[in-house]
């Protein structure tokens, strides 16, 4: 897809270069009819002035702020209450930094002692 960020020089979107990135699920599977027009939302949240490049500050008005502040409007349109940034970190940024580590951590060890994943007999059917 395509990912949105914002930095000294704007907003920008980009098909490719965040393929290192994490992916924090923030739609429930019951929200379907969202998904659908999570990115007409962006669009419109990302033009406004308040994401024009002079407004960049890099420790209290920047990318996670940018990220944040979407999040807050969708939930604000559905009625429902907004997210402080150290709520919205506990709830999906930790969660999700803490899985990416210990992957992080066993796929490193893995690699340093030499092994190798192969599927289990049964896995392979199902592939």
């Amino acid at each position: 897809g395509v990912v949105y960020n914002y930095n000294e020089e704007g907003i920008h979107r980009a098909e490719t270069g965040w393929e290192q990135c994490i992916s924090i699920p923030l739609v429930q599977p019951d929200m379907f009819g969202l998904l659908q027009e999570w990115d007409k939302l962006l669009e419109e949240f990302s033009v406004g002035e308040a994401w024009l490049p002079h407004r960049y500050e890099e420790h209290d008005y920047n990318c996670y702020t940018y990220a944040l502040a979407f999040i807050n409007s969708v939930l604000a349109a559905q009625g429902k209450q907004q997210m402080s940034k150290s709520e919205f970190t506990e709830k999906f940024v930790i969660p999700q930094t803490k899985k990416a580590s210990k992957y992080i951590t066993l796929h490193q060890e893995l690699t340093a002692n030499e092994f190798y994943i192969v599927p289990l007999p049964d896995q392979e059917k199902q592939c």
